[in-house]
């Protein structure tokens, strides 16, 4: 609980992104209520580094801006290994926001990998 300006914090049994810290935007106060209820169940909580997203030209009504994305690509394994030519990249839909899930206002974006061949190598 030192370092809650530095993780993200959530709940083992949430999803979507409800109910979480996200250390580095959060406010003193934000911080010293999860710190009493951390402190109260330890067990109901995980944390975790903030992972940076990488930031993208988005369009948005009519003009282009920067915005935070996450790119989940697709990658198969067994005796070898490929890359799909596609994947699915997760948009904070608002200005500076870092919340890429759908159900807390984020979206998402078709994304194409260009490869002539998808081939990565052996899977050992």
């Amino acid at each position: 609980v030192e370092h809650l300006e530095d993780l993200v914090v959530k709940t083992v049994d949430a999803s979507g992104g409800y109910g979480m810290l996200i250390g580095p935007v959060s406010t003193q106060e934000e911080r010293d209520e999860f710190r009493r209820r951390i402190e109260a169940a330890p067990r109901a909580f995980v944390a975790q580094p903030v992972v940076a997203l990488s930031v993208q030209p988005i369009f948005d009504g009519g003009a282009l801006r920067p915005g935070h994305q996450d790119l989940r690509p697709f990658v198969l394994t067994g005796p070898d290994v490929y890359v799909t030519p596609g994947g699915l990249t997760r948009v904070a839909l608002k200005p500076g926001s870092l919340v890429v899930n759908s159900s807390q206002g984020g979206g998402s974006r078709d994304t194409w990998v260009m490869a002539e061949d998808s081939y990565v190598g052996d899977a050992e």
